[in-house]
């Protein structure tokens, strides 16, 4: 049950909907219809110490590892600034940045953000096309990120 004395709206989770994406380099506040994949792991290492009594192992955090953040976004006339940074996967010059996702509040302001260090387009997917179809043609862009930091307020 809610915290009925509470009247700054902390008590009630946030809701999901309405977000911001800034890839940088001039690609500011870009327009998402879907973000997701935004983990984050530790592989386990089972190690047993010579000297312990016990005849098992013990589990202890090793390596980090960042799962691929997957992005959504419609297909716009004249608009191929994702396949031009893809692209440069091919010539070897991948430029790298830094990508914030941002959870808006009801007034606009930013209660939550993850910031992906690193970044650069791993795969995109094209819409399909059909025939019968009356979507909104969507483009998919993955993203490989080397690090992610959650941020409030």
């Amino acid at each position: 049950m809610a915290n009925e004395e509470n009247t700054d709206g902390s008590a009630w989770p946030l809701p999901k909907f309405r977000f911001e994406v800034d890839l940088g380099d001039g690609l500011r506040n870009v327009a998402f219809q879907e973000v997701s994949g935004l983990d984050v792991e530790n592989q386990i290492i089972e190690y047993r110490n010579s000297n312990s009594p016990l005849f098992s192992t013990e589990e202890v955090p090793g390596i980090v590892k960042y799962g691929n953040v997957t992005m959504k976004r419609g297909v716009f006339t004249n608009d191929s600034t994702f396949w031009n940074w893809y692209d440069q996967i091919k010539m070897n010059t991948i430029t790298r940045g830094t990508i914030f996702i941002k959870l808006l509040d009801e007034a606009g302001e930013t209660t939550m953000q993850w910031r992906l260090d690193n970044a650069w387009p791993t795969k995109i997917t094209s819409t399909d096309l059909k025939s019968d179809g009356n979507e909104v043609a969507v483009d998919t862009l993955e993203i490989a990120h080397e690090q992610l930091i959650v941020t409030n307020g």
